[in-house]
């Protein structure tokens, strides 16, 4: 998966502290010819192709069609062939690169030749992938073999690790360094999934800080800060206005309440201090997870988008709204009976044209 720029991994095995951060880009070895573990697997400020042409002798249309007339000029069809792909390798060495990274497969033939030039090649990279290493590293990626020298990537360091039972290939260093790679570890595969969830929801929420600047207090913080000001505004109003106004100013410490449940506090306790210090002026006092206690979560860096609260009670008085607005409810009564299947039968008519009944 991919968010931002920043690519999530997951290898199954280890613990969840042998997950690693990579500042830069890094994707599962691909598949590979004989020839390969030749190649070298470490470099020093390599200069990096990226294509997406084959690198293989390809094999004909199914209707394609040669008219030959002697062995001679099978030959010449033959020779061309393995002209065509050692002018590709030739002009892949020829611009400098140490790496060959490839959309499309890499054959045998081409994995040898890179070997025995200390070159190494990599196909059938997925286009996320390779599209993540041109942020990164610079450079274009080409359908052709003409021209790389102007257009390849660079990084400070390149290496092929072993993380797990996998063979990562990792490039660090990068200039343009916008991009990175989380790599998860974990027992279990639902264990890394719900890890990859909570990162994602952080990455979100970062996102979302960075698209709007205006942040309040987390941990319950300005849910008792708003509920503050409905009681003090609920003093002044008249008639029944004042129980819904009320009633909003309780229904927002369920958030405060919920966060010390679910941290296993003594809800009552905490939102009681709550109160007492917003009363005080305390305007950012929240649920303090670490402590067990209340803090000023705006000094804590315990930030939330302001645009994410506006939203969620938007979304809850529209919900509040619509429920108060149904005035009434219609229940299809069930047969007392429970082997008895039989559709229940409408209510008479009451004297409104309908059918009596026998």
């Amino acid at each position: 998966a991919e968010y931002m720029g920043i690519g999530i991994k997951k290898v199954a095995g280890g613990g969840m502290e042998d997950s690693m951060l990579v500042p830069g880009v890094a994707f599962k070895k691909t598949f590979s010819y004989a020839g390969f573990e030749m190649q070298p697997k470490k470099y020093s400020k390599p200069k990096i192709a990226l294509l997406n042409i084959e690198l293989e002798l390809k094999a004909e249309r199914t209707n394609a069609e040669v008219r030959l007339e002697t062995v001679k000029d099978y030959q010449e069809v033959v020779d061309a062939e393995w002209t065509i792909l050692y002018d590709k390798l030739a002009a892949c060495e020829a611009s400098g690169a140490k790496i060959v990274l490839s959309r499309l497969p890499i054959g045998d033939v081409a994995t040898q030749w890179f070997a025995d030039r200390d070159m190494f090649c990599a196909g059938r990279v997925t286009e996320e992938d390779l599209k993540r290493t041109q942020k990164a590293c610079g450079g274009l990626i080409h359908s052709a073999t003409n021209n790389l020298t102007d257009a390849l990537g660079l990084c400070e360091s390149f290496e092929e690790v072993q993380i797990g039972n996998e063979r990562y290939n990792l490039f660090t260093g990068c200039p343009n360094a916008k991009t990175c790679t989380i790599i998860l570890r974990g027992g279990a595969d639902q264990f890394i999934d719900e890890t990859e969830r909570s990162l994602h929801d952080a990455i979100m929420i970062v996102r979302r800080t960075l698209k709007n600047d205006t942040v309040v207090a987390g941990g319950g913080a300005i849910e008792m800060e708003l509920s503050k000001h409905l009681r003090n505004h609920a003093r002044s109003v008249e008639g029944k206005e004042q129980l819904f106004i009320m009633a909003m100013a309780k229904a927002l410490e369920v958030i405060p309440r919920q966060l010390c449940e679910n941290a296993g506090f003594d809800a009552t306790n905490i939102v009681n201090k709550l109160r007492q210090k917003h009363a005080e002026g305390g305007m950012w006092f929240g649920v303090d997870i670490n402590s067990q206690d209340i803090a000023d979560n705006m000094a804590s860096f315990v930030w939330e988008p302001a645009l994410v609260k506006v939203n969620a009670l938007s979304a809850a008085i529209e919900a509040a709204c619509l429920i108060l607005s149904v005035d009434e409810s219609i229940k299809n009564a069930k047969s007392t009976n429970p082997e008895d299947n039989r559709p229940v039968r409408p209510p008479p008519g009451r004297g409104r044209g309908g059918r009596p009944q026998f």
